[in-house]
C-alpha cells in the first residue's frame, strides 16, 4: 500500500499542500523550542571562580521534602535565586580534617567604578580559588589599597589613586598591583577589609578547599559532608554550580519557555494537522471508496492513508527541522541582545530536540491520518461507493458524547477559574480555553446545523435567492464545514485571549504602580544607597517620609514544591506616606519582625489567611517563619510579598538600600538635589520615571512572551488559511452544476459571501466568548478587576484579521475556479 500512497500523493499533490505546510511550520517550532528545553537542560556551568579548589562547600540550592498520599516522601531542588551562604565559621572546622592543606573564603561585595561598571570585590585570599597571579606590584597590605585586573585598573599603574563605590559611598583606594588572567573583572582588598564590607557577616558565599598531595578526594568530600550541615560539598567539575552565574536562571528560562509554548504548539498541531488531513480524506471519498469497492480491506486503505501521511509528515520534518535550528540560533541572539541570556550561553546544536521534534511531527502525521481513515473504512464496500456522492449528514454520536463530554470539562473549569484564586485560577482558566475548543471542534457539525437555521431568514433578506441557497448549503454541509468553524474559532480565541493577556498583565502593573505611589520622588542608585542616606533625607526640611525600599525574593512550598516570589523590603516606619497597596484585609501599621504582608493572588495561590503563620525562605535560603498581617492588591506593582528591611538585613545579595521613596512638596527639591550630589551616582526622580521604568521593564521582559505568542497565533492564522482554501477548492463540482442549472457568477459569489459570513458571524461569536471568558478569567485573578483591557486597536486587528482571512480564503480560490467554463469542472473527481 506505500507504493499506491505514493503514486496517490503524486497525482493529487494539492489536498497534501495544506497538512503539508502546517506540518514543517509545527516541525519548525517544535524544533525552535526543543533547542532551548535542551540547552537549559544540559547546561552545566564550567567553574571560573573556583576552577582551582580540589572541593568547594556551598549552598547553591535549598531542598523542600513533602509526604505523599501513600506515605513517600519526596524532595523538590530548587536553586536558590540570591546564592546561599555557609556559616563563616565552618571554614575553621574543614582546616582540621585531615587530609586538607589549605582553606579559602570567598564572599563577594557588589562595587561600582567610576567608568559606572558593577563588578564584585573580594578578599585577597580568595585570590588562590581561581586562581590569580600577580603580573605587577604586590598584593594589598593595608584597608586603603586594592588589586585590580588590567582592565578594571583603565591604565592605572600600582601606586597611583583609584576610586571605587563601596557600600554607595565613594572610596579611594591606592593600587597597589595588578593581577592575570583577566577573563572575569578582579577587585581584591585585604581580607580583614573584605570581611567588614561584606553583606554577610558572619558567613560567606563559599568555601575553597585544596587537597594535599596523595590524599583520596572521594574520602574527604565523605568527610567535610559530615560537617557542612545543608551546604553542600561540590567538586571541581561542578563547582561552577557555586557561582553566582546568570546562567543558572537563564537556563531555567529557556527550560520553562521552551516546554510551556512547546506544550502549547503541540496541542495545536494536533488540533491543525488532524483537521486538515481529515479534510483531505473528506475530499477523496469517491477514489477511496472505489478501493473498498475493488476489495481492498479497510485495513489496507488505512494504512495507505497512514502511509501518506507518513509521507507527508517526512517531508515536512526535512524542510521544517533545518528552519528550526536556524529559528533558535536567531532567537539565542535575540535573546542574547536583550539581556534575556548571558553572553557566550552555550546554545546547543539540537542533537535530541531535532529527532523528537521530527518524531512528534511523524507521530501526528500518522495518527491524524489513522483518525480521518476510520470513517471510511468502518462501512461496508457497497455502501461506501455510494455514500461518496454525498456528505454524511449526521456525525456519530461517539463524537457526540465526546464533544458533550469536553463541554462539560470546559464549564467545569470555567466554575474553577471564577471561583478559585491564583495560580490554580489562571491554570484553569488556560485549561478552559482548549477544552471549550475541543467542545466546538466535535460539536462543530451541531453547531453548523443550528446557525444555519438561525441565520436562514437573515441570509435571505440580505443575499436574496442567493442568501436562501447559502442557507442550505449551510444545513446540509454542516459537517463537512465543522473543520473550518473549528479553525476560525481557534484563531479567534487564541487572538484574543493568549495576546491580550500580556496586555492587561503590563497595563495592570503600571496602573498598579502609579495608583499605589505615593511618594512624589525617589532617590535610586545603580551602587545601591548608604545606610546614612536615609536619615539625611528624613532631615531634609518638608520631607514627610523617606522609605527605604530593597528588591529581594523568598520561596514558599506549593504542593511539594518550592515557588519563587517577587518581594519587596521596607522600612515600616511611616509607609503609609509613600505606598498605597489596596490593602483588602488586615493593617500595614502591624508590619514589624516576624510579619509578612501578601498580595491577594498569592494570598489565594498558597491558601493563606490573615493571621496564619507562614513558612517562608529568604533569597539565600534562610528560613522565615512569620504572620501574614495584611493582604493587598496591588502586587503586580509593587510584588507580591512586602517584608520588613530588618527581616533580609546579611540575607540579600547586597547591603544595600536599591531605592528610597520619598514624600515630600516641590520646595524640597533643591535640598533633596543636595543629597543625592553626596552619594556618587545616586538620582532624584520624580515619580512619573519610576513608573516609566517599571514599563520598560516590563515591556522588554514582555518580549518573549510577545513574540512566542505571535508565533502560536500566526501558525492558527495559517492553519486556518489552510483549511479554508482546500474547503473552497473542493467545491469545484457543485459550484459548475449550480451554474449549469442557470446560476450566474454574480449569484454564485453572493451565496459563497453569505456562507462565509454565516460561519464568520458563528465563529465570532464562539471565538469571542470563549476568549472574553478566558480572559476575564486570568485577569480577575491576577488584578482583581473583572473587566480585562481589550485595545481597541487589537480587537481590530483580531476580528478584522480573522474576518479578511474567512474572506481571502474563500472568496480568491472561488473567484478563480469561476473564471473555468463549468462544463471543465462538471466531470472532475472530488
Amino acid at each position: 500500500m506505500t507504493a499506491l500512497a505514493v503514486r496517490m500523493l503524486r497525482h493529487r499533490p494539492g489536498s497534501s499542500v495544506a497538512t503539508l505546510l502546517a506540518l514543517a511550520l509545527g516541525a519548525l517550532i517544535l524544533t525552535a523550542m526543543g533547542v532551548l528545553v535542551e540547552s537549559g537542560l544540559r547546561y552545566h556551568p564550567a567553574p571560573v571562580r573556583y576552577a582551582a579548589a580540589d572541593l568547594v562547600v556551598a549552598r547553591p540550592d535549598t531542598t523542600f521534602t513533602s509526604k505523599e498520599f501513600d506515605g513517600e516522601i519526596t524532595r523538590s531542588i530548587v536553586a536558590l535565586p540570591e546564592g546561599g551562604t555557609v556559616p563563616a565559621d565552618l571554614a575553621a572546622r574543614i582546616r582540621d580534617v585531615p587530609g586538607v592543606a589549605t582553606v579559602a573564603t570567598d564572599d563577594g561585595i557588589p562595587v561600582l567604578t567610576t567608568a559606572g561598571a558593577r563588578v564584585s570585590a573580594r578578599g585577597w585570599g580568595s585570590a588562590v580559588l581561581t586562581p590569580y597571579h600577580l603580573a605587577a606590584g604586590q598584593a594589598p597590605a593595608a584597608d586603603d589599597q586594592v588589586v585590580l585586573d588590567a582592565a578594571t585598573a583603565a591604565g592605572a599603574r600600582p601606586g597611583d589613586e583609584v576610586r571605587l563605590i563601596v557600600g554607595g559611598t565613594l572610596r579611594a583606594y591606592r593600587l597597589s598591583g595588578l593581577v592575570e588572567p583577566t577573563r572575569t573583572a578582579a577587585v581584591f582588598f585585604t581580607d580583614s577589609h573584605a570581611a567588614a564590607s561584606a553583606p554577610h557577616p558572619g558567613a560567606v558565599s563559599a568555601i575553597g578547599v585544596f587537597a594535599a598531595p596523595g590524599t583520596d578526594l572521594g574520602r574527604l568530600r565523605a568527610q567535610l559532608t559530615e560537617i557542612a550541615g545543608d551546604a553542600k560539598v561540590l567538586t571541581r567539575a561542578d563547582s561552577g554550580l557555586a557561582e553566582s552565574s546568570a546562567g543558572k536562571g537563564a537556563a531555567t528560562l529557556l527550560i520553562q519557555v521552551g516546554a510551556s509554548f512547546g506544550g502549547y504548539v503541540v496541542l495545536l498541531i494536533v488540533f491543525v494537522v488532524a483537521a486538515t488531513v481529515g479534510l483531505s480524506v473528506r475530499h477523496r471519498r469517491r477514489d477511496l471508496a472505489l478501493i473498498r469497492a475493488v476489495a481492498a480491506t479497510p485495513g489496507q486503505v488505512r494504512r495507505m492513508i497512514m502511509a501518506e501521511s507518513a509521507l507527508v509528515g517526512l517531508v515536512a520534518a526535512v524542510i521544517g527541522v533545518p528552519g528550526g535550528l536556524a529559528a533558535a540560533r536567531w532567537l539565542s541572539g535575540e535573546l542574547t541582545g536583550r539581556g534575556l541570556l548571558p553572553a557566550g550561553f552555550p546554545i546547543v546544536p539540537g542533537a535530541v530536540a531535532a529527532p523528537a521534534a521530527a518524531g512528534t511531527i511523524l507521530l501526528s502525521a500518522v495518527l491524524a491520518g489513522f483518525l480521518a481513515a476510520r470513517r471510511i473504512t468502518g462501512i461496508k464496500p457497497a455502501e461506501a461507493l455510494g455514500e461518496a456522492a454525498t456528505e454524511p449528514a449526521v456525525a456519530g454520536n461517539l463524537r457526540r458524547i465526546s464533544g458533550l463530554i469536553a463541554l462539560a470539562a470546559a464549564c467545569a473549569s470555567a466554575f474553577a477559574a471564577v471561583a478559585a484564586g491564583g495560580q490554580t485560577a489562571q491554570g484553569a482558566a488556560l485549561g478552559m480555553l482548549y477544552l471549550f475548543v475541543l467542545a466546538v471542534s466535535l460539536l462543530a457539525p451541531w453547531i453548523n446545523t443550528a446557525a444555519a437555521r438561525l441565520l436562514t431568514r437573515p441570509l435571505r433578506g440580505i443575499f436574496g435567492v442567493s442568501g436562501y441557497l447559502a442557507a442550505a448549503n449551510l444545513r446540509a454541509g454542516a459537517r463537512g464545514t465543522a473543520t473550518v468553524l473549528t479553525s476560525l474559532v481557534l484563531a479567534v480565541g487564541f487572538g484574543g485571549s493568549v495576546w491580550f493577556l500580556q496586555n492587561n498583565l503590563e497595563r495592570q502593573a503600571v496602573t498598579q504602580s502609579r495608583a499605589g505611589l505615593k511618594a512624589e520622588r525617589a532617590l535610586i542608585a545603580p551602587a545601591g544607597l548608604s545606610g546614612s542616606a536615609v536619615a539625611e533625607i528624613r532631615a531634609v526640611p518638608g520631607v514627610r517620609a523617606a522609605t527605604p525600599v530593597r528588591h529581594t525574593t523568598v520561596i514558599a512550598a506549593l504542593l511539594g514544591d518550592g515557588e519563587s516570589i517577587n518581594a519587596r523590603a521596607v522600612d515600616p516606619a511611616n509607609l503609609g506616606e509613600t505606598l498605597d497597596l489596596d490593602v483588602r484585609h488586615g493593617s500595614l501599621a502591624d508590619l514589624k519582625d516576624g510579619t509578612v504582608a501578601v498580595s491577594a493572588t498569592q494570598a489565594s495561590t498558597f491558601s493563606w489567611e490573615l493571621g496564619e503563620t507562614v513558612d517562608l525562605r529568604l533569597g539565600d535560603g534562610a528560613p522565615m517563619t512569620a504572620r501574614v498581617v495584611a493582604v493587598y492588591q496591588r502586587g503586580l506593582g509593587f510584588g507580591d510579598v512586602l517584608l520588613p528591611l530588618s527581616a533580609v538585613s546579611g540575607h540579600t545579595a547586597a547591603n544595600l538600600d536599591d531605592e528610597i521613596l520619598i514624600s515630600a512638596p516641590a520646595s524640597a527639591d533643591a535640598a533633596l538635589r543636595r543629597v543625592a550630589s553626596a552619594h556618587p551616582a545616586s538620582v532624584l526622580v520624580d515619580s512619573a520615571t519610576l513608573t516609566g521604568g517599571l514599563a520598560k521593564d516590563l515591556a522588554l521582559s514582555a518580549w518573549l512572551n510577545r513574540l512566542l505568542i505571535a508565533v502560536m497565533v500566526a501558525y492558527t492564522v495559517v492553519a486556518a488559511a489552510n483549511t479554508m482554501v482546500m474547503a473552497a477548492l473542493a467545491r469545484r463540482r457543485e459550484l459548475a452544476l449550480l451554474r449549469l442549472a442557470g446560476m450566474t457568477r454574480r449569484q454564485v459569489r453572493r451565496m459563497v459571501d453569505a456562507e462565509q459570513l454565516g460561519l464568520l458571524g458563528t465563529a465570532i461569536v464562539l471565538g469571542g466568548a470563549i476568549a472574553a471568558l478566558t480572559l476575564s478569567s486570568v485577569v480577575r485573578t491576577v488584578t482583581g478587576n473583572p473587566v480585562p483591557y481589550v485595545p481597541p486597536l487589537g480587537a481590530a486587528m483580531v476580528l478584522g484579521g480573522t474576518a479578511v482571512l474567512a474572506l481571502a480564503t474563500t472568496v480568491l480560490p472561488v473567484a478563480r475556479l469561476l473564471r473555468v467554463p463549468p462544463v471543465e469542472h462538471i466531470g472532475i473527481r472530488e
